[in-house]
């Protein structure tokens, strides 16, 4: 392996931290973010997870690894293998933290033990792994003290802290459907076209679908196509601003007429194009019914 191919290997990420203050929920974040994300790996494994990503390539440029005391003695050997880490590989590392108060609170209401607590109580458990941690805790690049965060807010600032540059935080599908289908169950917003006349009956579309200019040019020029598409976008913003805010990275936006074949379809992809320079947001379309007869 040479020295270029580990400089493009891509990052790693070492997430830590004290039992119960969130390094799950900062875990599926980064696996949200596009990380590949490994959980509870004994320190001894990190060489030969990082051969693996290397020989991967581009597949996994960023790699996630949550290490704690739940590796019990192989814990102490993840000074040593992550002083070897950094020489080899761009690497941070994130320490998740939290009031003894609120650890205990968060112990007691999902009634499992602390993994360091033996025949002690939690208190005892939280005073041992902070003697274990402080080490790790000096030497961490960042710091979240999840004391006042719900999983929500901690989600997001993960999201912020740890989104490549440009990438989008989230991603809208824009699904057309026919009504006489049944609704699409995993619909956020549903919009009903069949105020607009169908093309159906119009001989000569009958054939066509949404995605041929002459039934797009028929449904736009329809009274009230253009001013409901162009306000329903604009009321989209705010949702999708929301959306980010919340940590809330996917969402279906459901465009439906009544075989889902011409109208929800030309509809889509007038949503779609008027939502495509929303920040950090991706848009898709995709026709569920298109084609069913």
């Amino acid at each position: 392996m040479t020295e270029t191919q580990r400089q493009d290997a891509g990052e790693v990420l070492i997430v830590t931290g004290m039992s119960g203050a969130g390094r799950s929920t900062a875990a599926n974040a980064l696996e949200d973010l596009g990380w590949y994300v490994v959980d509870n790996l004994p320190p001894q494994m990190m060489r030969p997870l990082m051969d693996l990503t290397e020989l991967a390539g581009g597949a996994l440029p960023r790699v996630a690894v949550v290490v704690d005391v739940r590796g019990r003695d192989l814990f102490a050997e993840l000074p040593a293998a992550l002083e070897a880490l950094r020489e080899r590989r761009q690497t941070r590392m994130m320490f998740l933290d939290a009031s003894d108060e609120v650890l205990v609170r968060r112990f007691e209401s999902v009634r499992r033990p602390h993994p360091l607590q033996g025949d002690g109580t939690i208190v005892d458990g939280i005073h041992r792994e902070r003697e274990v941690l402080a080490p790790m805790r000096e030497s961490a690049d960042v710091i979240i003290d999840t004391s006042s965060r719900n999983i929500h807010q901690l989600s997001t600032e993960v999201a912020e802290l740890f989104t490549m540059k440009g990438a989008a935080r989230h991603t809208v599908t824009i699904l057309s459907f026919g009504f006489k289908y049944g609704m699409p169950p995993d619909a956020d917003m549903v919009a009903d076209m069949r105020f607009l006349p169908n093309p159906f009956w119009t001989e000569s579309l009958r054939s066509l679908t949404g995605k041929d200019e002459t039934v797009r040019e028929f449904v736009m020029a329809q009274t009230g196509a253009e001013e409901f598409i162009d306000a329903y976008a604009q009321a989209l913003h705010p949702v999708l601003d929301g959306y980010q805010r919340e940590n809330k990275r996917h969402s279906v936006v459901a465009i439906g007429c009544t075989g889902g074949k011409h109208r929800s379809v030309v509809m889509a992809r007038q949503l779609a194009a008027r939502l495509d320079s929303v920040p950090e947001v991706t848009v898709r379309v995709k026709d569920r019914d298109l084609g069913r007869e």
